[in-house]
């Protein structure tokens, strides 16, 4: 079975930068990866809030937040 993984990001050049090096490296086979764009899909900011995400880009796996780098507060994304 894959493990959930969602990556949350505003398309800064930080976000992209970071999807593009760590996303990029996640083994597809033992992962389930969905990538949120939350500068254009705005409504699942309350979403990422619920999870635990504080900043942007985000990384959750097993319900586990790692916050990468710091591209925007969440709160800038409202």
């Amino acid at each position: 079975m894959k493990t959930k993984a969602l990556f949350y990001h505003a398309g800064c050049p930080i976000c992209v930068s970071a999807e593009q090096k760590l996303v990029g490296s996640l083994d597809a086979s033992k992962f389930d990866i969905e990538v949120i764009h939350l500068g254009e899909d705005k409504a699942r900011v309350a979403e990422a809030e619920r999870v635990g995400v504080k900043s942007v880009p985000a990384l959750i796996i097993d319900g586990e937040v790692l916050h990468i780098n710091f591209g925007a507060d969440i709160a800038a994304l409202r």
